[in-house]
């Protein structure tokens, strides 16, 4: 009869390498695809390559990296039930290498995940408060001079300003303008404070003109997207109108609207 406390029988020497082999093969497997997933970014950031190739790459981790999680995690399980019995004192540490393996898998497939368009967005990259009449960068143009996206509205390939606007209403029909009971001037400074918070590079200012311009950095792939607001006085107080377009890309799944979005909380 086998008794639990019995010795380790003649096979499990074999199974507790098969146990160590499974655990740091996890761990490569999740390590390897997070470091490929950052290396898509930082090839960007130091000009190894362009954002095509990152997100080609992201495309590759995000399409690998769901099933490895969910394999990862498998192995984890497994390795911490075999390991009790075979090798109970490496259980802990060869269950956690298989873990770490499973988390940086998953992190991996998350990270391209926020690159995923919401459903219902518009291929497009140019969102306005007044799409008649978007406000004109001025500040900030010379700085796009060498851009792929041109300030000019509606300017995209295989789109043009009329079913851009209607695009950008039926996605974002919020995104409308803003209207406060407080002076130009004071919104004016709510705007500035609001760029700061928002961790924007302020462009330009002018308080005559009502006109703020700013340039917002994307973490991952450091693309540079550029917002105006431009600030007139009511009987009533003030209108805020504000524009926010990305310099590369032909759609910005969302973030100008979001940036906008972003921009008005600060401002309420």
């Amino acid at each position: 009869m086998s008794d639990s406390n019995s010795p380790v029988t003649s096979s499990s020497p074999a199974a507790s390498k098969a146990l160590i082999v499974f655990a740091y093969a996890a761990l490569a497997t999740g390590l390897g695809l997070g470091a490929y997933a950052l290396a898509a970014s930082l090839g960007v950031w130091v000009g190894l390559w362009d954002f095509r190739t990152g997100f080609n790459m992201l495309r590759f981790v995000n399409a690998s990296a769901d099933w490895a999680a969910w394999i990862t995690l498998a192995v984890t399980v497994g390795i911490f039930l075999g390991a009790r019995k075979l090798a109970p004192a490496s259980a802990k540490r060869l269950a956690t290498l298989a873990a770490i393996g499973c988390v940086a898998s998953a992190l991996a497939y998350l990270v391209p995940e926020t690159y995923r368009a919401p459903e219902g967005t518009p291929p497009i990259h140019d969102i306005t408060t007044d799409t008649d009449n978007p406000p004109a960068f001025v500040a900030v143009a010379p700085l796009r001079a060498n851009a792929p996206n041109s300030v000019i509205y509606g300017d995209q390939p295989n789109w043009d300003a009329t079913r851009m606007a209607a695009a950008q209403k039926e996605a974002y029909p919020d995104i409308v303008p803003q209207t406060f009971t407080e002076s130009k001037e004071e919104i004016f400074n709510r705007v500035l404070a609001a760029v700061d918070t928002l961790g924007w590079e302020l462009v330009d200012q002018n308080l005559a003109e009502g006109r703020v311009e700013a340039t917002d950095t994307t973490f991952w792939f450091r693309f540079k997207d550029d917002v105006i607001v431009l600030l007139s006085e009511t009987p009533e107080g003030t209108v805020l109108q504000a524009r926010s377009k990305s310099r590369v890309g032909g759609s910005d799944i969302g973030k100008n609207a979001n940036r906008l979005r972003a921009l008005f909380a600060e401002l309420r």
